[in-house]
């Protein structure tokens, strides 16, 4: 491994590296399917393809990633990558009502025709990502499959997800995150969604101290004791997506919220092993010191949107050792409680944190600094 970064331009200059010479061209070729355009589920850390079913969410994150890094760096060969894996996906995954079934198999043909509020989420932000590399590519679809979300509303305000845990943050973090892009594009008719969960999540999702909840019951009261959870990772999206919500609005409320959330999630690092754990209890207590590839990412998009330097460079030290794989590019994905990684495949949706993490670092126009 490299010495660590000691400034976070030094930093910025090794990760532009690791994403355009490595990761990009890797994940637009080996990870590509090049008999159909879709993308693969995941690579082993050598580049090499694994998993055989085909996620909604793979899908869309990657055209996510792809759409972006062509505008971003003006290089059509992603653009096309883009075009390609977007029409599959939309032609074999769509289903009659606008959304989005959750998995297929490696021709296209649908193994689960679930349709998850998550991936109807990620469907739409993949919508706004390639509308804003060729106007007109994802406007209609995107105003079908948002008039198909009715069908997840909650009597007591939000939506609901599907499966055992119907009362959740996540989706709705999603769904928030693809209105911003909306909006971002001039989609005046997405700021009142926004606006929505935005206070929803400021009302219910946030306690009195400022820690984001991931489970509810129907009146989206946080669940406590074993069916409660906290995670640090989701408080540094939360953090930054409200930031720019309130932002807009000129909400000052809304901007010390997200303040505070970004503060619950640095209380989830662990300052010996410089990684944000995987979860810790409604009072705060660790409880499960594992750490995701997606939480590293998350703390340096928020550290460097809030402009403390100093912690984004701790920030991108820690997610560094996650990169560190014989084929640059693939990267490790969680580490177990003691720091050590584990052997297995680097899922493509990582991808979609690691662009969005470094946004503001290689100073692409998504990240902005606040």
């Amino acid at each position: 491994m490299e010495p660590r970064f000691e400034t976070l331009p030094q930093a910025a200059a090794w990760y532009r590296r690791w994403l355009t010479e490595g990761a990009l061209p890797l994940w637009s070729s080996a990870g590509v399917d090049a008999a159909r355009g879709s993308f693969h589920e995941a690579l082993t850390v050598e580049g090499e393809p694994a998993g055989e079913r085909r996620r909604s969410r793979v899908q869309s994150r990657q055209v996510w990633v792809f759409a972006t890094a062509a505008v971003e760096l003006g290089d059509g060969r992603y653009a096309e990558v883009a075009r390609r894996a977007y029409a599959f996906w939309r032609d074999r995954y769509r289903l009659d009502d606008g959304l989005f079934a959750y998995a297929a198999d490696e021709q296209g043909r649908l193994i689960d025709r679930t349709t998850l509020l998550y991936e109807q989420a990620f469907a739409l932000f993949a919508m706004a990502a390639m509308e804003r590399l060729a106007p007109g590519q994802g406007a209609a679809d995107a105003a079908r499959t948002r008039g198909a979300l009715e069908a997840f509303r909650h009597n007591a305000g939000g939506y609901r997800e599907q499966g055992d845990q119907p009362f959740q943050a996540n989706a709705l973090m999603h769904l928030l995150e693809a209105c911003l892009a909306w909006e971002e594009l001039g989609g005046a008719s997405w700021r009142g969604l926004a606006d929505e969960i935005a206070e929803l999540a400021r009302a219910r999702l946030v306690d009195a101290r400022g820690v984001l909840h991931e489970f509810f019951d129907p009146a989206w009261t946080p669940l406590e004791r074993e069916a409660g959870l906290v995670e640090p990772g989701h408080q540094f999206e939360w953090a930054w997506l409200l930031s720019r919500w309130a932002e807009r609005r000129g909400q000052a409320d809304g901007a010390a919220t997200a303040r505070r959330l970004y503060r619950s999630g640095l209380a989830g690092v662990d300052r010996d092993r410089n990684m944000a754990i995987a979860a810790v209890r409604p009072d705060g207590a660790p409880r499960d010191r594992a750490a995701r590839l997606w939480a590293q990412a998350e703390r340096l998009r928020a550290a460097l949107h809030f402009r403390e330097d100093e912690e984004a460079l701790a920030a991108a030290n820690g997610l560094r050792p996650f990169l560190d794989t014989p084929r640059p590019g693939t990267w490790r994905e969680r580490a177990d409680g003691e720091g050590s990684f584990l052997a297995e495949p680097s899922p493509a949706t990582s991808l979609y944190h690691l662009v969005g993490g470094l946004a503001p670092l290689l100073g692409w126009g998504g990240g902005s600094r606040a």
